[in-house]
């Protein structure tokens, strides 16, 4: 079970504004950047977070992995303030 209770896409959304998928998975974005800060392993951030096995399906963790980091980067680049105008609902 993943943290977020939330269902987890292989990719999150590609937009240039804050979607419900990101609204939904903040908590999982911040749980994200706090594994990077920490040296969390690809393995233990796949199970714990995606609730994904990295030895049987590395391809797809690595994928996985890297784009909801990636998207949760621009949550603190971009995204962050569409929720400091608008708030969360």
């Amino acid at each position: 079970m993943t943290t977020t209770q939330m269902p987890i896409a292989d990719a999150p959304p590609d937009e240039t504004r804050l979607t419900t998928y990101d609204r939904d998975h903040l908590k999982l974005y911040m749980r994200l950047l706090d594994a990077e800060t920490t040296g969390a392993t690809l393995e233990e951030v796949s199970s714990v977070l995606f609730g994904i096995d990295a030895t049987a399906e590395p391809e797809r963790a690595r994928r996985v992995h890297d784009s909801h980091l990636s998207r949760a980067r621009w949550m603190t680049e971009q995204g962050y303030r569409e929720i400091l105008k608008h708030g969360l609902p």
